[in-house]
């Protein structure tokens, strides 16, 4: 049987093969190729040296650079040759970013000071200017050697304010939504293409079906979405990778101020200067009235609370009129932009009816889905081909041990079979207590000490210190399996108004890296969050903490799918400031812990049946 399925192949690609062959011998039309619902590689289209490539501008609804005059896209179109010797229509792969023409790099000074007091004004920081790169008619090569030969067009568009596009960057503001938004509207049909960036003649698009797909990771994932959140016709498929979907669940976590992982001191208007590669004679008005208006009175670095500024960019906010079928990838360990930020899309786009699916893999920052699996989504929604792919699991998950290329295809996303247990606190400080789904008697109360040069690495790796609270599972006889969010209950008291509050939950003993694999930290962190007690009742409205009072908050750590092997044990961590995300006060405000007030609830596979041993 194996055999003959072989041949079956074998034979199956000599025909295809021949038939390109003859296509092109016999001077027929060339045209994508589907096999197992997959567009395949075309020869005929394969040629970079056949490529016909050119650069427009494309008008938008919008002036935000202030000239009185509509602002306008600048947009780089590559496609296969046959769309103009051949009359050939084709679907378009779009790409939009704020980084193709350059940034600000690692000027020092540009990230905010974090080393003071909460509640006080921080030091100012360093403005720079950014220099555009880049040469006309290519605007970035992303995403052409990838797609084109499989029978798709690839435009890329630098995003309002950068590069060759004119108007202010906004960072999450509504131009970034309508910028790609008018760039696909041309490619449907729309006649608001230029060749120039003023005046000029009319370019049409008359080489594509309408049919539009979106791709990019980080930043450049995030605007796929923001497209998508238009519901603009012809936008049919997006597939974000890392995006961030909340500006605020970005720079802040439960009112507190804190750093996107491994950019300690970014806020929203640092990036706004990262990203201004646009037009310098426009750069000052852009800055007085984005940067140093808009956003200075509205991120609000001293409390953190949510604000309008924030909620106008939350594209969960902004879901009612999006159609287009959405594959979201994240890493379950990216603490840069944290794996709440697709899962809290995915849930919505499910509750809408959008065709939704979801990849995640135990990396960090980045990493797509595998390339069939965006070929299937691309097909289906884009060339139209009838794959099924809407009807394929919902979730996929990179098991521990596996390659990305593999993951593991699941019903739904948290696993359907998880359900919530819960875990409660036994004093031990300052060394390890214990961490049971059963009840005890009563615990009292136990104090930390915040220090924020402590790592949290360190912290969870000491047996003893003042600077953290440890309470650990008994290890393990079999595998425990984690998918979903975790859920902590906390109740608290400060020694001073303000305080840092820090959570992890991590597996224990410590991974002890060797030569062939050093352990990393993410290694033994299955999932953390953070918060602001004084937004205990309120996340728009905080409250200067009483000293000693003991105030009651509840808050999601980030979701995570985790297999915690055998012989593991899992250690819930409490203490205050965490270096490397969180403002750095001065050390020694102490936090008290009711543990008879405390509690986290983790979904486990299988629930607390799951845990015995």
């Amino acid at each position: 049987m194996k055999n003959l399925r072989s041949f079956q192949l074998l034979i199956t690609i000599l025909f295809l093969l021949a038939s390109q062959v003859l296509a092109q011998s016999t001077g027929a039309k060339a045209v994508p190729v589907f096999k197992n619902g997959e567009a395949q590689k075309v020869s005929a289209f394969s040629d970079p040296k056949t490529w016909v490539r050119h650069d427009l501008w494309v008008e938008t609804e919008f002036d935000t650079d202030g000239d009185g005059k509509m602002d306008r896209m600048h947009v780089a179109v590559t496609r296969p040759n046959q769309t103009d010797t051949e009359g050939l229509k084709l679907p378009v792969i779009y790409a939009t970013s704020p980084y193709y023409a350059g940034t600000a790099g690692n000027v020092p000074g540009l990230f905010w000071n974090v080393r003071h007091n909460l509640g006080a004004t921080p030091p100012k920081r360093t403005h720079p200017e950014v220099k555009r790169r880049g040469k006309r008619p290519i605007i970035s090569r992303s995403e052409v050697n990838k797609w084109l030969p499989h029978g798709f067009i690839i435009v890329h568009s630098s995003s309002p304010g950068t590069g060759l596009s004119q108007g202010a960057p906004t960072v999450g503001g509504d131009n970034e939504s309508l910028g790609p938004k008018a760039v696909i509207e041309w490619l449907t049909g729309k006649d608001n293409g230029y060749t120039e960036p003023f005046g000029g003649e009319k370019v049409k698009a008359y080489w594509s079906t309408g049919k539009v797909g979106m791709t990019g990771t980080s930043y450049n994932g995030t605007l796929p979405l923001a497209a998508a959140t238009t519901g603009v016709k012809g936008l049919e498929a997006v597939i974000p990778i890392s995006p961030n979907t909340s500006y605020y669940h970005y720079y802040r976590a439960n009112g507190l101020v804190r750093s996107p992982g491994g950019f300690l001191g970014e806020d929203i208007d640092v990036l706004y200067d990262f990203i201004h590669s646009g037009n310098e004679s426009k750069r000052a008005y852009n800055n007085k009235t984005v940067r140093d208006t808009e956003m200075a009175s509205g991120m609000d670095r001293i409390t953190g609370d949510y604000n309008d500024f924030w909620a106008g960019r939350d594209y969960l906010n902004d879901m009612k009129p999006m159609r287009a079928a959405i594959l979201l990838a994240h890493g379950l360990n990216d603490w840069n932009v944290m794996p709440d930020h697709s899962y809290r899309i995915y849930k919505a786009a499910k509750v809408k009816g959008i065709p939704a699916q979801i990849y995640f893999h135990q990396g960090g920052h980045g990493g797509p889905p595998p390339k069939r699996m965006m070929n299937r989504w691309f097909t289906r929604y884009l060339h139209g081909v009838q794959n099924g792919v809407e009807n394929d699991a919902r979730a996929w998950i990179v098991r521990e041990p596996d390659a990305r290329t593999k993951p593991t295809s699941y019903q739904d996303y948290p696993n359907p079979g998880a359900s919530n247990v819960t875990f409660y606190l036994n004093a031990g400080a300052p060394g390890k207590g214990a961490l049971t789904t059963t009840k005890p008697s009563k615990q009292g109360k136990e104090t930390l000490v915040d220090n924020f040069s402590f790592s949290g690495s360190m912290l969870a790796q000491a047996e003893i210190t003042e600077h953290r609270l440890l309470y650990v599972t008994p290890k393990f006889s079999k595998p425990v399996h984690i998918s979903g969010t975790a859920k902590i209950k906390i109740r608290l008291a400060s020694s001073k108004p303000a305080a840092n509050l820090s959570v992890w939950l991590v597996s224990l003993p410590w991974t002890r890296g060797n030569r062939r694999r050093p352990a990393k930290i993410t290694d033994n962190i299955i999932t953390r969050g953070w918060a602001d007690p004084q937004n205990y009742r309120s996340l728009r409205k905080g409250e200067p903490l009483k000293k000693g009072k003991f105030y009651e908050m509840s808050f999601e750590l980030e979701p995570d799918d985790q297999i915690i092997p055998a012989g593991q044990q899992i250690g819930l961590m409490i203490f205050s400031s965490d270096k490397e995300f969180t403002l750095h006060p001065d050390p020694g405000t102490k936090l008290t812990v009711d543990l008879d007030g405390t509690s986290i609830s983790v979904p486990v596979v299988g629930g607390t049946a799951a845990l015995a041993n």
